[in-house]
């Protein structure tokens, strides 16, 4: 029999690691002793620590590995699916590390445009699923890109041209789209993209992608790279309405999300103060 120190000297682990093991039922002593609690092990024991440590080294959690010691035949699916789970986040976190480099090196700035009137297709962006009660950022961007995708699919294959940048807006263009917008369900966006298109390529849209004219306007907006999250939102947005004008302000209500390949830009009208036709 071996101690706890004897066996952990053998097998280069703690006696504190060792007895988180023991606790977590990963790695239990041969003996403990009723009177002290000293704990001792044998040389058996010896290749399961290995296949602990080795387990544990690639950042499996102790439940998975107490599983693999439980039911050897499901190790190989285990650390498959643990692979894959790091790859994930390895991914994620290249782009976060990427993301903040980016966004240090180049500290987004806010800028004064014209934008001439264009023509664009707008589609409502599908509420929230089922089984969902409350609002879910991520999954209203998702919702957005998959929409832009296949209306892009959808005016492409009848002859039109994509002359744009995609973007989103608040779905507040009908007093129907008004109300959903304040719930949970929404739908909250609708996304935009900009066409040349015939009036043979317009005709043949379907009836859930309208045509519309986007009139010319003057417009602040703020481009801030990679992934699009709230608090870059919440970032841009404040960023635009303390954006000091003269005899003017920035109608939020009117903003757009411009959704490029490495960043969001979002922009808004600048309205004059006696200017009163504005979106509420």
């Amino acid at each position: 029999m071996l101690s706890i120190s004897e066996f952990g000297e053998m097998c280069h682990l703690s006696p504190q690691t060792l007895r988180f093991y023991h606790s977590e039922g990963l790695l239990v002593p041969a003996d403990v002793n009723g009177r002290t609690g000293y704990r001792s092990y044998t040389f058996e024991q010896v290749e399961q620590a290995m296949l602990i440590t080795v387990l544990r080294g690639t950042g499996m959690s102790v439940k998975a590995v107490r599983r693999a010691l439980d039911e050897p035949d499901t190790t190989p699916a285990l650390l498959q699916q643990h692979t894959t789970e790091v790859r994930r986040q390895r991914q994620a976190q290249d782009e976060a590390i990427s993301d903040a480099c980016e966004l240090v090196n180049s500290w987004p700035e806010v800028r004064l445009r014209h934008v001439p009137e264009m023509t664009v297709v707008s589609k409502l962006v599908p509420g929230l699923s089922a089984g969902r009660n409350q609002y879910d950022w991520d999954h209203d961007v998702a919702l957005a890109a998959t929409t832009i995708q296949d209306v892009v699919k959808t005016v492409e294959s009848r002859g039109a041209v994509v002359s744009g940048t995609p973007w989103r807006a608040f779905a507040i263009e009908t007093p129907g789209q008004k109300r959903q917008i304040h719930t949970d369900e929404g739908p909250h966006w609708l996304v935009k993209i900009p066409i040349t298109a015939d009036e043979k390529a317009v005709a043949a849209l379907p009836g859930d992608v309208e045509v519309q004219t986007f009139e010319a306007r003057d417009e602040l907006s703020i481009f801030i790279p990679g992934k699009s999250s709230i608090v870059k939102y919440c970032t841009a947005l404040s960023r635009l309405v303390t954006h000091p004008l003269d005899g003017a302000f920035v109608n939020h209500a009117c903003m757009r999300q411009l959704l490029h390949d490495d960043g969001v830009e979002t922009a808004a009208p600048i309205c004059k103060l006696h200017e009163t036709d504005m979106v509420s």
